[in-house]
């Protein structure tokens, strides 16, 4: 939403709102600060809602019983989810560019807004991150950039089906996994968006990306390891320390190679690179000018963030991992290198725990080490009727099982606050800590106190 609103707001619209969050005191600097900017809020009782004429915007996580919404129903107010109105703005640009998948979304949609803006094309960029390329201390929560140029670059999401509202000139696919919806859903609302884009570029280093665009034409294939790949690394070339990656991007067509090291770890973001550059190509790019832009990609918030290192050499990570790809992704990146590795988890929900809980405790026991620890709390609960009769428990109960003979420790501990403390006493001379989860700023702040408790 806080995208959207910001978009809106660059485009003319007047733009108030209200926000549970700010009624119970949480992320005050960024409340503040859309204020400064013009944004008018109301506390979330409705009383923001006086004129028919006005159109209410919710995401889908808000329920009728918002008094919000149980007013603009009784006024006749129109009403719009978030990616309805997303998808009308996407499909009124010139140029709609949709970055779709399970995982990697926001930094693809990142590293293509920059390259576009690198390149002068002056875009659009709708993120569910903040975007370090284009932040500065009067813009410090940069989702979004409001551009005057053709392109319009979203990140566009699966979870609640929305992804079928889009037509694009060009879709990227970066993966297909298990997250809000069933394997079966997921296929068919990929494919659909695949055959709805002008233009694709697709991972065919995902099995299941790779078989949804089976049989289409326009489709410019990336990826690190499959020979069908058309944007492609030079194999060998590959180069990884704890805090950066390296290769040779190849054009197949052209036989062309240009080097590329990016200021994040792990080969999921080489891929994310990939990804970019293929979709910038399809856009009208060259890949070597993509390629250039790139190597000032300045990484993205909350996306293997590295919030610091305490005197004593241990470093503390916040990263937005919440479900099994992207959770398996950031401890690959930790494996890589030598270090003890302690992962904090809150899950995103207690809808999303049931869903993908198995999934998940899978990823933790097999991604971690002998000597790894982990650490839960309970989901994420800000309010509402949601089931929480299963809570993170379980998933301890299931890494426990599933670990078998490893030595790994994992643990529930219903606190944050006690987790964070628990945390920086276990902490020792080399360790990384890494702070996961998703759909609450308020982990930022986290990560950062226990880095204050190591000191």
């Amino acid at each position: 939403m806080f995208p959207l609103a910001q978009i809106l707001k660059g485009r003319g619209a007047r733009v108030a709102g209200s926000d549970r969050s700010r009624d119970q005191g949480r992320s005050p600097e960024k409340f503040a600060w859309l204020e400064a900017q013009g944004f008018t809020l109301f506390p979330q009782d409705g009383s923001g809602i006086t004129s028919a004429d006005q159109i209410l915007v919710a995401s889908a996580a808000v329920e009728d019983s918002v008094p919000e919404v149980a007013r603009a129903a009784q006024l006749g107010c129109r009403r719009m989810s978030r990616a309805e109105l997303l998808a009308d703005l996407f499909n009124s640009a010139r140029f709609g560019i949709a970055v779709g998948g399970t995982s990697g979304k926001s930094t693809v949609t990142g590293m293509l807004g920059w390259i576009l803006a690198d390149n002068e094309y002056d875009p659009t960029i709708m993120n569910g991150a903040v975007m370090k390329n284009f932040r500065s201390a009067d813009v410090p929560f940069a989702s979004a950039v409001v551009g005057t140029g053709a392109p319009f670059v979203s990140e566009v999401d699966e979870s609640d089906g929305s992804i079928a509202l889009y037509r694009p000139k060009v879709g990227v696919l970066l993966n297909v996994s298990l997250d809000h919806k069933s394997i079966e859903e997921l296929r068919a609302l990929f494919r659909n968006f695949l055959k709805a884009s002008a233009r694709v570029a697709v991972n065919f280093d995902d099995e299941e990306s790779f078989y949804l665009a089976e049989g289409l034409d326009n489709v410019l294939p990336f990826g690190i390891h499959a020979p069908q790949a058309v944007i492609t690394i030079e194999h060998g070339t590959i180069e990884e320390t704890p805090t950066s990656i390296a290769a040779v991007i190849i054009d197949k067509r052209e036989k062309t190679a240009w080097p590329l090291t990016l200021p994040m770890p792990g080969r999921h973001n080489l891929s994310n690179a990939l990804a970019a550059i293929a979709g910038a190509n399809a856009a009208g790019v060259p890949v070597e000018e993509a390629v250039h832009a790139l190597r000032l990609f300045a990484g993205m918030a909350r996306r293997f963030d590295i919030v610091g290192t305490s005197a004593s050499g241990v470093t503390v990570i916040d990263d937005f991992g919440h479900n099994p790809e992207k959770c398996a992704a950031t401890l690959r990146a930790l494996r890589a290198h030598p270090g003890r590795v302690i992962a904090f988890f809150q899950p995103h929900g207690y809808g999303p725990l049931r869903q993908m809980g198995h999934e998940l405790a899978a990823t933790f026991a097999r991604e971690l080490a002998d000597g790894d620890r982990l650490v839960l709390c309970d989901p994420v609960y800000f309010g509402g009727t949601v089931d929480r009769s299963e809570g993170s428990e379980r998933i301890v109960a299931m890494v426990r099982e599933m670990a078998g003979a490893k030595a790994l420790e994992a643990e529930y501990i219903a606190s944050r606050e006690e987790c964070g403390q628990h945390i920086a006493r276990l902490a020792q001379p080399g360790d990384r800590i890494v702070v996961m989860g998703a759909r609450d700023d308020t982990l930022t702040g986290f990560a950062q106190g226990i880095l204050a408790a190591l000191a």
